[in-house]
């Protein structure tokens, strides 16, 4: 915890001195908060009060309400108050006609820097986060009852101008068989790992209907004497997803559901059909993403100079989606319907609750959450900017290019449409992040980045503690990196004192490099070092710490090895000729001192 404490005095220092504001009175108000309330402050406390003032940011004004525990003079907290002087007014607190927006970066970086450290939350805080996860569940369900039916036959209707062609494609591809699963790398339900997913004996009869097991789980018919093992689960007897808590912040973790191996290998096939789809239709592309978050920055970039544009962030947003919202959607579209109902977990086996029935779509966790959430978002959005502008053709949506577009649940739409739309996603149950849209001032922020004003203010934030040894790999690991995020972020001197820390941790091998470089080093706009050329390459060389993760030993049976070549993707062969004998996520992580290249 000293660490850190050090690193915030030295990142406000440098920050002080770039907006020629005193922080020695900030430095002793932290150091005694920490004392008193612990690494909370840091994590919670700070990061609390940095909402606060991005709420004040876009409603020109910080009120009486804001900024609970921080003294005041004036119409301002006495803490920050140097960087606060630049930003709003000393008495009224009303915001400056021209800010300073290094002050406001400045108190972004200092409030929310420790916001999102993976630290694992108290065990009361993990239990209200899975009680929160039940209420929610329990609200989807009644809000299916009390939604108008008028409302949701429009959602269809909508959907189907929207997305209709590309439902029409992955239709006839799942009546056809043509999609393709795969395994991802991730744990399953099952505690399946690695190669031994494609030796996989249990199946569900809802899946047999469009996804059959000696279609898409054994090489070819040939090989059917694979079938005699398999088990194959009636709906009563199916395996619930396993709900999980991972560390998002100190204040609340995330939870996620980890799906049956089953489930997941299917909903892979869909969700790459759904999404290939959705990137080339020329009518909804321009307004939805999945893999290539710069097109909502540049919106929301648009947004914080024009203030046209609006940014949305939606709470809970992968648990709030219906089921029966997104049957509606493919209710035209049979055979991606059934497919889609059939790769669905309909139970949830959640810690110290039991198994519960599912009224949502799907948790996090689901290969075909991303894409779906995505779909409904997108359509409750046109929706209400159709009600909005009073558009009534399907040829209208297209004028809607570059105003609106949707990546999961950060939304971007046209800034006079926000109450209309805020409207309607409440109706469908879904909860507007009050705290983090954005639409009345000029500051917004959408897929990591934040504007104020059309400058791009984003933030550094600490992932991890610091290592107290080489052997604390990933803290090593992650430290280097920010020291180069801090660097890059122009924070010299605060990237110059992690330095410090690293270089007797690392026994002196701490070289420059350039930031493509597989070496544990500094980044810096001077160069790079070179200790050597690669005899065969002659690229420049140094000798530095490696980062190290192999695979599991994990082999694969002959049918499965045949399997898992003809699910490849492309022509190139695998990238890793160990592959039958090694797959999977690495256990552990490790370092290794070698030579490697500098560039």
């Amino acid at each position: 915890m000293k660490s850190l404490l050090q690193l915030w005095e030295q990142i406000a220092s440098e920050l002080g001195d770039l907006c020629h504001v005193s922080t020695s009175r900030d430095n002793q108000t932290v150091t005694a908060r920490v004392e008193h309330e612990g690494l909370s402050f840091l994590t919670i406390t700070l990061p609390d009060f940095g909402k606060d003032f991005e709420k004040s940011l876009d409603s020109g004004q910080i009120c009486d309400d804001q900024f609970p525990g921080f003294a005041r003079t004036g119409g301002l907290p006495r803490f920050l108050g140097g960087f606060l002087r630049n930003v709003f007014d000393y008495k009224s607190g009303l915001l400056l006609d021209d800010p300073c927006k290094d002050s406001i970066f400045s108190i972004r970086q200092l409030t929310l820097l420790m916001g999102k450290i993976a630290l694992p939350c108290s065990d009361a805080r993990v239990e209200r986060a899975l009680l929160k996860y039940i209420e929610c569940e329990q609200e989807v369900r009644q809000g299916d009852r009390t939604l108008d039916p008028n409302l949701l036959e429009e959602f269809g209707q909508v959907s189907l101008v929207l997305f209709g062609d590309v439902f029409a494609q992955v239709d006839l591809a799942a009546y056809q068989g043509e999609l393709v699963p795969k395994h991802g790398p991730g744990a399953t339900a099952d505690k399946l790992r690695g190669n031994s997913k494609f030796d996989q004996t249990e199946w569900t009869t809802r899946l047999e209907e469009h996804f059959p097991y000696g279609e898409y789980s054994i090489p070819s018919w040939r090989f059917s004497y694979l079938l005699e093992p398999v088990n194959f689960l009636e709906p009563g007897a199916e395996r619930p997803v396993k709900v999980i808590t991972v560390p998002k912040t100190l204040k609340t973790p995330r939870i996620i559901a980890v799906e049956p191996t089953c489930m997941q290998y299917t909903q892979q096939a869909l969700m790459e059909k759904l999404v290939r789809g959705l990137e080339r239709d020329s009518l909804v592309s321009p307004m939805i993403g999945f893999g290539q978050q710069e097109p909502n920055r540049r919106m929301a970039e648009l947004g914080s100079r024009s203030g046209s544009l609006a940014t949305l962030d939606l709470s809970e947003a992968s648990d709030r989606v219906s089921n029966q919202h997104v049957r509606r959607m493919v209710r035209h579209f049979p055979h991606l319907h059934g497919a889609l109902d059939a790769c669905r977990s309909r139970k949830a086996d959640v810690p110290g609750h039991g198994v519960i029935r599912l009224a949502k779509f799907a948790s996090m966790g689901s290969a075909v959450c991303f894409p779906v959430e995505a779909m409904v978002f997108l359509t409750i959005a046109v929706m209400g900017i159709m009600r909005h502008r009073s558009l009534r053709h399907a040829r209208d949506i297209r004028s809607l290019h570059g105003q609106v577009r949707v990546y999961g649940d950060d939304i971007i739409i046209p800034t006079d449409c926000v109450d209309s739309v805020i409207d309607l996603l409440e109706a469908f149950s879904l909860k507007v992040n009050v705290s983090k849209s954005l639409w009345t001032g000029k500051f917004r922020e959408s897929c990591g980045a934040e504007f104020y004003d059309g400058r791009d203010i984003s933030i550094t934030r600490v992932r991890q503690t610091f290592p107290s040894s080489r052997k604390e790999t990933t803290k090593v690991i992650a430290t280097v990196s920010l020291r180069n995020r801090l660097y890059e972020a122009g924070l010299w001197r605060s990237a110059f004192w992690i330095d410090t820390w690293m270089e007797p941790l690392l026994g002196g091998n701490y070289p420059y490099v350039m930031p493509d470089s597989p070496v544990l080093g500094r980044v810096s706009f001077c160069g790079y070092d070179t200790q050597r050329l690669d005899p065969f390459t002659h690229t420049p060389q140094v000798k530095g710490y490696v980062v190290k993760a192999q695979p599991p030993a994990s082999k694969v049976s002959g049918e499965g090895a045949l399997l898992k070549w003809f699910l490849k993707r492309g022509e190139e062969p695998f990238a890793d000729r160990d592959h039958l004998v090694r797959s999977g996520r690495p256990k552990s992580v490790d370092i290794r001192l070698r030579w490697a290249r500098s560039v």
